[in-house]
């Protein structure tokens, strides 16, 4: 039987359809196929995201239980279980003695834990222009800077809108590019104070390439010349905390706190932390101030900004199951045996 040309090409036509069709239908196989495996992948890691927020406040709960146990001490040391210390008084035959803040197993991972007492910081919110004023001075500030960063601080906080003489006020941010208001609020996010007039960020992290560079010139004194390149002992980071209850721990704040309190001195931050340290060491605010100050010394108005208690803790939990981690920050506050938990969020 002969077949006909047109019934050839009817034939190979209907073969092309069919070969355009299966194409089709195997990539959109292939694109259904990979859309469920992202489905799956998105659903694993959903899943994930969940054990190791759990696991992270897990491990919260458990700084919330240290710190309540230990919340019926008259005072808070970085000698104390909390601090990672190895005890101090009575609680070295407590409950806790023996644990460990490092790898304890929640679900199918585990969890680290490390904790800062925000009373060893000063409280931005909370600083009067007193103890701003000398935060500034021994850090190493001018003396134009030490008014600016003071009064705008302030004037940042604090409603209203008349600025310091100083200061800054919406009217001023309004006019900077870009442009923004003030807070006339307490601060929440110690970022926030490189928004605010005259402060650096040199003079908020205590960074500069001065500091780095082998042949600059030392510094005399405090503060720096005109035209000199700013070098700070520190930053204004390294001091400050938007939490806390106001007044500092003489038994867990660092040298550079300490130095920041009016009235002491190089010479009385180093008497007292070796009273602090001593043995046995003194637990007493009196008795801490009498070793900082010399005999017959007026302490000023300096037992209006310290206490030996901690209130305030920032609890950093480590999250970890198999190789993977997530970090987690919790803002909590103790008060005796009592701890609650203000806010927690991931932080990696």
């Amino acid at each position: 039987m002969r077949i006909s040309p047109a019934k050839r090409n009817h034939g190979a036509f209907a073969v092309i359809i069919a070969l355009i069709a299966v194409t089709v239908l195997t990539m959109m196989a292939g694109a259904f196929a990979y859309a469920m495996k992202i489905e799956t992948k998105l659903a694993a890691n959903t899943n994930d995201d969940e054990q190791f927020y759990w696991i992270g406040r897990g491990g919260v709960e458990r700084a919330c239980w240290w710190l309540a146990l230990e919340g019926n001490q008259p005072f808070s040391s970085k000698q104390q279980y909390w601090a990672g210390g190895p005890g101090e008084g009575p609680e070295t035959n407590g409950p806790l003695a023996g644990e460990s803040l490092s790898g304890f197993p929640i679900g199918e991972g585990t969890v680290s834990l490390s904790m800062t007492e925000l009373e060893s910081k000063i409280n931005i919110n909370r600083a009067d222009e007193q103890l701003l004023k000398q935060v500034l001075t021994v850090q190493g500030a001018d003396a134009g800077e030490i008014s600016v960063v003071t009064d705008s601080i302030l004037d940042w906080i604090q409603p209203g809108d008349f600025a310091r003489t100083a200061g800054a006020k919406s009217d001023y941010y309004l006019g900077l590019t870009p442009s923004y208001y003030a807070k006339d609020a307490p601060i929440d996010n110690l970022d926030e104070l490189q928004l605010i007039k005259g402060v650096t960020r040199d003079l908020y992290t205590g960074e500069s390439s001065a500091a780095n560079n082998p042949f600059a010139r030392h510094q005399l004194g405090f503060g720096h010349a005109p035209g000199q390149e700013a070098i700070y002992a520190f930053g204004l980071r390294d001091v400050f905390t938007p939490f806390s209850l106001g007044k500092i721990n003489l038994l867990t704040a660092d040298d550079k706190v300490l130095q920041c309190l009016p009235g002491l001195d190089t010479a009385g931050v180093q008497a007292l932390e070796t009273a602090r340290e001593s043995d046995p060491p003194i637990r007493n605010i009196a008795q801490l101030l009498a070793a900082a100050f010399p005999p017959g010394a007026p302490t000023g108005q300096i037992g209006n900004y310290v206490t030996v208690q901690g209130s305030t803790y920032e609890v950093h939990a480590t999250a970890t199951i198999g190789q993977l981690s997530h970090e987690y920050t919790a803002i909590v506050c103790r008060s005796g045996a009592n701890v609650t938990v203000f806010s927690f969020y991931r932080t990696k």
